[in-house]
């Protein structure tokens, strides 16, 4: 299966590169409501070009606007795993005690009870800063719209699968994700640890992705 998925694999970059990119700050307006978006980074490289490094969309209605708002601007880990995982790394990499805080998710009422003393309030919002600054920095995005829930939901899936078991799609000697506590990720080469390694894009899929 191995040089296929790596064919396509390399088709399906060609693709995401030829898209409209955006970085931020980036015009809402010029994007989708509904769609799939995939994330490239800087000194990330596989195909000849950059290398796609987080593949990702959502689950209710019009919601991919606020959700690459949750990425890129609102400081608040526990909305978004790639805020998250970014965390992670760059704790993990200065060997900084407060990774255990950032693993909690202070969300539901009951874990604030029971692990509110635990927050450094003011470390808590430079940690936030410093996400929120790395991917200003270093990410730029694509999106295509994909107005079909299932539909969305499948091809990400798909796309995912594709990147995971490509073997030129992995992560640079620098690339922070190494640093990552997710062995999932570190293995990957992708900001991810859902979807990995399933099935992968066919022919036929990639025929539709261009066509959208």
């Amino acid at each position: 299966m191995q040089p296929k998925v790596k064919n396509n694999c390399a088709q399906l970059h060609a693709w995401a590169r030829s898209l409209a990119r955006h970085t931020f700050p980036f015009d809402e307006s010029l994007l989708p409501t509904d769609g799939i978006y995939l994330l490239f980074e800087k000194g990330e490289r596989a195909h000849r070009g950059e290398r796609v490094v987080r593949v990702g969309t959502h689950t209710g209605v019009g919601q991919l606007r606020s959700r690459l708002r949750q990425h890129f601007v609102v400081e608040n880990k526990d909305r978004s795993i790639f805020r998250k995982n970014i965390g992670r790394a760059l704790l993990t990499k200065r060997g900084d005690a407060y990774a255990s805080v950032w693993e909690l998710d202070m969300t539901p009422a009951a874990a604030h009870k029971l692990n509110g003393h635990k927050l450094d309030a003011a470390k808590q919002a430079r940690v936030e800063r410093q996400v929120t600054k790395y991917l200003q920095a270093n990410f730029s995005f694509a999106v295509v719209e994909v107005p079909n829930k299932t539909k969305r939901l499948q091809l990400e899936s798909k796309i995912i699968s594709t990147l995971s078991h490509c073997i030129e799609c992995v992560g640079s000697a620098l690339w922070l994700g190494n640093h990552s506590p997710k062995e999932k990720i570190r293995q990957s080469g992708l900001w991810l640890v859902n979807e990995l390694y399933k099935k992968p894009l066919s022919t036929a899929d990639l025929v539709y992705l261009q066509r959208l």
